[in-house]
């Protein structure tokens, strides 16, 4: 179970929603083409890194003509990537139209929508569609649908209405796994009702969606909602700011205890057998933050810089170096778990044999070698106890590294809306209240958790037992629990960096 949770918070932690670029593309089929209606919507972090070539004049604000002038991008760009035959015949994709809004999106950070009109000679029999702009490598939800204007669509591999209504409306149970649709293969024949209009680009796609501003917020709850748009406030006070660093405060403490972050229960249950419990869940907690507050910034500071690198992109590997890590922890747990076994049951005898036949065998003549000898074991033991910290500790530390190499969304968005609208100190500062909010609630629920642990041990023993003979047989079985829960520990860093690496 322990392990399963591990697995959710390092899988679930990956973010789809501000690091999002959508597309749509509703086709409809008439007499003599096929419409196109095509829709990106790019989330707060592509949409930053999209604004200095949106905003040429340097006034921070983009106007209406330098969206226009990014829409006439974005949609030749769009038309050139489509693949678009009829009856096997490769057919050309022009634009008809284009269009351009930022909405404003969280943390005061806009986001872009472009809609385009694009047309392509078309008519009756078989027609494929492509999208090859859809293929970026970027996260984000692909969809396409298809309907007939005069026309009547005998065979379709995608439906007439739109799911998430033109990418305004994306369905909650979903988000988890978003559409990926980049192809579509219709037959149409002649004759069919006229298709109404109901919305933009001639009205494909079903829905009427409410326009760009009800996009439904990516990928953040109401609490994460309101930690985001602290940062857009302009009144900044010291009142302020002393509060707004105090609910950072909490909402670090909250993501910490979401649910899909396996953190804190891996806290517990990588100290779980070891004898300095305290100090293990104060290294856990502390490494878990510090790597997720370096990780925020760097990623923030990748977006600010303009740089060209998709942040979704790093998340792949981000996951995979976590999955390495975990196996090296595992095995680092396993290896200690193995020789604590093997180490303790020969030290045990040893000192048991050797200290009660000299002590009465010969007096002062061997009492000398006899403290010799028990000197020597005891040097031997202090170098074996040495070995089995350093393992426990290297393996609580990669454990750490792993449960923070993902960074919250939440926190870059933060970071990337304070540098907007010049002040990045502030949202550095909402970040570090955040990383030490997380910190304080993983130790603080970690030692609770290890605490409670020992007392339920102890009584599940003690009942199991009933009796001091069954209590003695009953604590063998325990030396095995830290090598398989060590075991699974490697078999799911391998699963992780897996699964990682092929999706």
């Amino acid at each position: 179970m322990i392990a399963f949770a591990l697995a959710a918070g390092l899988v679930a932690a990956h973010p789809l929603g501000n690091f999002s670029v959508n597309h749509y593309d509703g086709l409809v089929v008439a007499p003599h083409e096929l419409r196109i209606d095509h829709v990106e919507d790019l989330a707060e972090i592509p949409a930053a890194q999209a604004l200095p070539q949106v905003e040429t004049d340097g006034d921070g604000r983009p106007s209406v003509t330098e969206l226009g002038a990014w829409a006439d991008g974005v949609c030749g760009r769009a038309a050139a990537s489509f693949r678009v035959t009829v009856n096997g015949r490769a057919v050309t994709a022009t634009v008809a139209s284009a269009s351009a809004t930022a909405p404003k999106g969280q943390a005061g950070l806009p986001t872009l929508r472009t809609e385009c009109r694009i047309t392509a000679p078309a008519g009756p029999g078989t027609i494929s569609f492509r999208d090859g702009g859809a293929a970026d490598g970027r996260v984000g939800w692909r969809e396409i649908t298809a309907r007939g204007d005069r026309m009547t669509l005998s065979a379709s591999d995608v439906p007439e209405t739109s799911r998430s209504g033109r990418l305004t409306s994306y369905p909650e149970d979903m988000l988890a796994s978003p559409l990926d649709q980049r192809t579509a293969t219709l037959t149409a024949r002649a004759g069919g009702p006229p298709l109404a209009a109901s919305g933009p680009g001639g009205g494909s796609g079903g829905g009427s969606g409410g326009g760009a501003e009800r996009l439904l917020p990516r990928g953040a709850d109401g609490l994460t909602q309101r930690f985001t748009s602290l940062v857009a406030r302009h009144d900044l006070t010291p009142g302020f700011a002393a509060l707004a660093f105090l609910v950072a405060l909490v909402l670090g403490a909250l993501h910490a205890l979401a649910p899909g972050h396996g953190k804190t229960i891996m806290a517990a249950h990588a100290i779980g057998e070891s004898r300095n419990r305290t100090r293990d869940i104060l290294t856990l907690g502390l490494t878990v933050t510090a790597t997720h507050t370096a990780g925020v910034l760097v990623l923030g500071l990748l977006v600010t810089t303009g740089t060209l690198l998709a942040p979704d992109a790093l998340f792949p590997w981000l996951g995979a170096a976590g999955g390495v890590l975990v196996t090296a922890a595992g095995a680092l747990l396993l290896r200690r778990a193995l020789h604590n076994r093997h180490g303790h049951g020969h030290g045990h005898g040893h000192g048991h044999g050797h200290g009660h036949g000299h002590g009465h065998g010969h007096g002062h003549g061997h009492g000398h070698g006899h403290s010799h000898g028990d000197g020597h074991r005891h040097g031997n033991s202090d170098e074996h106890g040495h070995d089995h910290r350093g393992s426990r500790r290297g393996g609580v530390v990669l454990l750490g590294l792993a449960g923070g190499m993902v960074p919250s969304p939440s926190a870059v968005v933060v970071l990337v809306g304070g540098a907007a609208i010049g002040r990045m100190w502030f949202g550095i500062v909402l970040v570090l209240a955040y990383g030490l909010g997380l910190a304080a609630a993983l130790v603080t629920v970690g030692l609770l958790v290890a605490g409670s642990g020992r007392v339920l041990a102890r009584r599940v023993l003690a009942g199991l037992a009933g009796r001091r003979i069954l209590a003695k047989r009953a604590r063998l079985p325990s030396g095995m629990m830290p090598i398989g829960t060590s075991a699974t520990v490697v078999v799911l860093g391998v699963g992780l960096t897996l699964r990682s690496l092929v999706l």
